[in-house]
């Protein structure tokens, strides 16, 4: 993989025959000025780079229409995302528009329409004027399933006054350090219990010596059942046995339910989703069902009266967070595996720490990961390389300025996340892989903010973050304590965007006892 820069200096959204703003020269570049004129013409490998426009480099501001663009025509580019595969490919579409058109772009897509950020001073300048309640682009197809089924709306599909009054109430049982305290051991439970199945295959599948075998496994559909089984015990305190030899039918069910809500999300951000309900569109109906069967799961009537505390939050908050706690735990952790592998000399040196902080914790969990930072920072460097989401959204609520262009409130902008964190303008050596660049102490990078967004920012960052945090940092934890991890291959992941980012193809793990 290579690296993305970004120079911050001048750019006119004019077309130019080289590539102007990341140092790296492609064999076609498409470049289009503010008025809509194409220019795509072979570029002659100069090396001379241009960087983009400095804040107050001009004495006026540009127009909103004067920001580079990808074309004016929504269902022109729609055409084109079809036949191009972009709509799995967003990221690298992503990280190619802004190597050809610099830090800061519109895009027009169907019915949606973004301005496209990169930088961490415009991120500042964006996050810094949202207000007392933030608003962000709401999941249309999502919010008309509620609509049609009349359920009522989580937060996630909330703005305004309403959003507030949910979201305090979710911060007091998620996000609250007294919160954390009541779900670090609910977590910790499921994490050993992970660790005990894999020992278990390791001695019964797998090749070498009694107490010493090893076993290269496609770890994901056990890391699936183990994010359902966790977020599970933390909302209904109910383990509900995915790590037996026969796991039950509904949650499989439910998983399969999440995968298709997030692979068929994505195409009906950009059609007129009302025309495919009134046509019944294939698209739609698996959408629907999709939601119909996690909202079935997240209300079966045993876990009703299990909810505990939870009982003054609606049951779409809960469903929300249920159906975003698997996929969005799992696939980093299978990315965690993978680089923990081909890297092992970073291995060694976090299970050391994670060694050193165990002995002194005296078997308390939460102690122990105060103590092996690097954890975290394992956590970190994965999603900066392979966010799940790869944009964080956010509307103004006043005109802002980026990049010397003026974007008017209410527009949509989205930082970009992917190839924010492979900029080499953003961070040191981009594409090697260092939790410890994360650590403020002797021997870490001074990181600077607006730079881990993965969980968003704010009072709009994910409610589920401090559970997801915790949740991987304890598997690892135990898993680093267990077993040594390497990989068939260290060849880079090819990733695939559906909702969230994934590997096209799961990578294999050899899981070695210790």
């Amino acid at each position: 993989m290579r690296s993305m820069s970004v120079r911050a200096s001048g750019s006119q959204g004019a077309c130019r025959s080289r590539n102007p703003f990341f140092g790296v020269t492609p064999e076609r570049a498409l470049c289009m000025t503010a008025a809509g004129t194409v220019a795509d013409e072979k570029l002659k490998g100069r090396k001379e780079a241009q960087g983009v426009r400095k804040r107050g480099a001009r004495a006026w501001v540009q127009s909103f229409e004067e920001i580079p663009h990808t074309g004016k025509y929504g269902w022109v580019n729609l055409m084109k995302f079809w036949r191009q595969g972009y709509f799995r490919q967003l990221h690298k579409h992503m990280e190619g528009t802004f190597n050809a058109l610099g830090p800061i772009y519109r895009e027009h897509v169907g019915t949606q329409k973004t301005v496209n950020i990169i930088l961490p001073s415009d991120i500042a300048e964006l996050f810094q004027s949202e207000g007392r309640l933030p608003q962000r682009m709401t999941l249309k197809p999502w919010a008309t399933h509620r609509e049609i089924r009349q359920h009522s709306k989580g937060i996630f599909l909330k703005n305004g006054e309403e959003w507030r009054s949910d979201r305090v109430l979710l911060n007091k049982e998620v996000l609250m350090s007294s919160a954390v305290q009541r779900f670090i051991p609910l977590l910790d439970e499921v994490a050993r219990d992970f660790c005990k199945m894999l020992q278990k295959k390791v001695e019964r599948e797998g090749i070498g010596q009694k107490g010493k075998r090893s076993l290269t496994v496609d770890p994901s559909p056990d890391l699936f059942r183990f994010a359902l089984e966790a977020i599970c015990n933390v909302l209904y305190g109910e383990r509900i046995g995915l790590f037996s030899s026969s796991p039950s039918l509904e949650s499989q069910k439910f998983i399969w339910a999440v995968e298709q809500m997030l692979a068929t999300t994505p195409p009906l951000l950009y059609l007129p989703h009302q025309l495919l309900l009134h046509i019944g569109a294939s698209l739609w109906t698996q959408h629907a069902t999709a939601w119909d069967n996690i909202f079935s799961h997240g209300r079966k009537g045993s876990w009703v009266e299990r909810r505990g505390s939870w009982r003054p939050i609606p049951w779409a908050n809960i469903t929300e967070l249920m159906a975003g706690g698997v996929d969005t735990t799992a696939v980093p952790l299978q990315f965690a595996f993978f680089e923990l592998g081909r890297n092992p000399e970073v291995q060694e040196k976090v299970r050391q720490q994670v060694r050193t902080s165990w002995a002194l914790a005296d078997g308390d969990p939460l102690v122990a990961l105060q103590g092996a930072p690097l954890l975290r920072g394992i956590i970190k460097e994965v999603l900066r390389l392979y966010p799940v989401g790869i944009t964080v959204n956010r509307m103004p609520v006043k005109d802002i300025i980026l990049q010397n262009y003026r974007v008017p409130a209410g527009t949509t902008v989205s930082v970009c996340l992917y190839p924010m964190g492979r900029s080499s303008d953003v961070f040191d050596d981009p594409m090697r892989f260092d939790p410890g660049r994360w650590s403020s102490g002797k021997g870490g990078q001074r990181i600077s903010g607006f730079r881990s967004l993965a969980f968003g920012f704010g009072a709009r960052q994910c409610v589920g973050r401090r559970i997801a945090e915790n949740e991987m940092q304890l598997l690892l934890m135990h898993i680093l304590l267990n077993f040594n991890i390497s990989v068939l291959s260290t060849e880079d992941i090819k990733t695939t965007h559906t909702l969230i980012l994934q590997p096209e193809t799961p990578p294999k793990i050899t899981f070695s006892k210790l």
